[in-house]
């Protein structure tokens, strides 16, 4: 019809594609689908602020000593309750938790640097050197653990008194021998990883552009193995505060007036049955401890492991 216009269809335009998530928000949002390894970030977080600052909210000194409070269970004036010489086992808690955690994250560090390397050479190797640092590995592996510590401390501790201090050194020796027998796992997880990556394209399609076995390393295979060894090293640091009670508890750790909480069971055992909070908060504060960890290393395995899908 002359003059009429015909309205042409409309088009709708189509959505917009939703930008893909960043490698660090996707592992964040896997990591908040395990519910008992958020609530395990929760209670570490409070575990670690309690005992970095609380002494600012419960200010009394460790060495106190009150003989007309000896044994008390938990009470406003004393909430942990008082060991045999009266003194506040709160105030003692949150100064031995510093250095009972500190030893934990130090003795990981020291495990996962060694371990991480010697994977890597062994990853990297084609010739003797793999056998050679796996059968280093398998021996280290192979020893037995306690008496070695035992040995070690008996041999080292006075000479390292002497040159760091009493503290410094037996923090010194302790995180050293702890992180020394413990990097073996760390080294064949890594050494796995990097037999799987050198072989990849994309470290291929590097190394035909001329990359060094450095720059292949650094840039392209270790960055895409550390989800393991992360997981790996959450581990280590509950094993790490395990073996350090165990040594305070020996009595082979830190000198007696050091309350770590390996120490203050040792303490505690020969009044069980008339003061059990002596050994409860202590115990109960290594037991939240490592197994907060242990869970939170559950959480970063799965949020690190692209297979899963969640």
């Amino acid at each position: 019809m002359a003059g009429s216009t015909l309205a042409s269809p409309s088009v709708e335009a189509p959505p917009l594609a939703r930008a893909p998530a960043s490698p660090g928000r996707e592992t964040w949002r896997r990591f908040r689908r395990h519910r008992l390894a958020l609530a395990s970030v929760a209670v570490l977080a409070v575990l670690v602020g309690g005992v970095l600052f609380g002494g600012l909210i419960w200010p009394l000194a460790i060495d106190d000593i009150d003989f007309s409070a000896q044994l008390q269970g938990p009470s406003w004036a004393h909430p942990f309750g008082t060991d045999d010489l009266g003194q506040d086992l709160l105030a003692r808690m949150i100064y031995g938790g510093r250095i009972s955690l500190a030893v934990g994250f130090a003795a990981m560090a020291v495990a996962s640097l060694i371990g991480v390397v010697v994977g890597a050479l062994a990853g990297m190797s084609r010739r003797m050197l793999d056998p050679a640092l796996m059968w280093l590995t398998d021996l280290f592996l192979s020893l037995p653990q306690l008496p070695l510590l035992l040995l070690v401390i008996y041999l080292f501790r006075d000479s390292l008194k002497a040159v760091f201090g009493v503290q410094g050194g037996v923090f010194l020796m302790i995180v050293a021998v702890i992180g020394g027998l413990r990097w073996m796992p760390v080294a064949r997880l890594v050494r796995a990883q990097f037999l799987t990556l050198r072989e990849k394209e994309f470290v291929e399609a590097a190394r035909s552009q001329g990359a060094t076995t450095g720059h292949l390393v650094r840039r392209h295979i270790l960055p895409n193995a550390l989800g393991p060894v992360i997981v790996a090293a959450s581990i280590e640091v509950s094993a790490a505060i395990i073996a350090e009670s165990t040594l305070s508890f020996l009595g082979l750790g830190f000198p007696p007036d050091i309350p770590t909480w390996g120490r203050l069971l040792f303490d505690a055992k020969d009044h069980l049955d008339v003061a059990p909070h002596w050994a409860l908060f202590p115990g109960g504060a290594i037991f939240l401890t490592v197994l907060s960890i242990n869970f939170i290393g559950d959480g970063l395995r799965d949020a690190l492991d692209p297979r899963r899908v969640l």
